[in-house]
């Protein structure tokens, strides 16, 4: 059966042709990032990790996005109702999960406030531990202007920034250089910037660091900017219930032409 027998067939292929191909970059650029750490070489690394590592969430996405590829295209291209009623069914199953998501996320603000928290913290145990989650937190805290989960003190919770007699690291009693406010008149960043700047007076730690947390700095950056969040929303919503009815359309066609020819 030929795409002028089915007319959203040829369509449908050719997006999660495109999803599939899209889960196999991601997966490539996961696998690859991995490979560059040893990862791949010593898998206990993963679990040895106390804070979250990015290239999981890569790998994730990449594994989601080409099940629902194949099986959309397989489905499509085989004319197989039982994949492209398992892909518009798992669809249809994230759409809902990312709307309860969102609703009790708006309805229990505190609780995902304290998760967020125990996650920030978490991930700056874990700062020096992985290259990809370094980098992470870096441009969080640059992009927000902001310093540790509610302020500069949070990184004595990381061995390499504690300003307890017993560490001994260069690091000591100081911040990553994410925190530290941008001198204009440097074109080169200065990654030491941050050294001894929590042994100075706390009154004096705004003239070279930021003192706004980062979950303070997320909150006030989420209303300034909750049409682009909503926007996101909806548009990712609408491909994904564009997604549903071309899925839906292809298997009523199918079923069509399969009932025309008992006849």
């Amino acid at each position: 059966m030929n795409c002028s027998h089915l007319p959203a067939s040829c369509f449908t292929r050719f997006l999660k042709m495109c999803n599939m191909l899209a889960g196999v970059v991601f997966l490539g650029v996961g696998l690859w990032a991995w490979s560059e750490k040893g990862v791949l070489s010593d898998l206990t690394k993963v679990t040895r990790m106390h804070g979250i590592d990015p290239v999981v969430l890569v790998l994730m996405v990449g594994v989601v996005m080409f099940t629902l590829g194949f099986a959309g295209c397989v489905g499509a291209l085989r004319e197989n109702i039982c994949l492209l009623n398992f892909f518009c069914s798992t669809i249809v199953l994230i759409f809902f999960l990312e709307l309860a998501v969102a609703v009790l996320a708006f309805l229990f603000q505190d609780w995902v406030r304290d998760r967020f928290r125990e996650f920030f913290e978490s991930n700056i145990r874990s700062y020096r531990d992985d290259i990809d989650l370094q980098n992470l937190i870096d441009s969080l805290q640059k992009a927000n202007q902001c310093c540790g989960a509610y302020g500069p003190e949070d990184w004595d919770l990381n061995v390499y920034f504690n300003c307890s007699g017993a560490s001994y690291s260069r690091e000591k009693c100081g911040v990553p250089f994410s925190c530290c406010v941008p001198d204009p008149a440097q074109k080169v960043v200065n990654t030491q910037c941050g050294y001894d700047v929590r042994t100075q007076l706390k009154s004096k730690w705004d003239e070279s660091i930021f003192t706004k947390g980062c979950i303070q700095a997320l909150e006030s950056w989420l209303p300034r900017n909750i049409y682009i969040v909503a926007g996101v929303f909806i548009a990712i919503s609408l491909l994904q219930i564009f997604g549903i009815f071309l899925a839906r359309t292809l298997i009523s066609d199918i079923e069509a032409v399969k009932a025309g020819h008992h006849f």
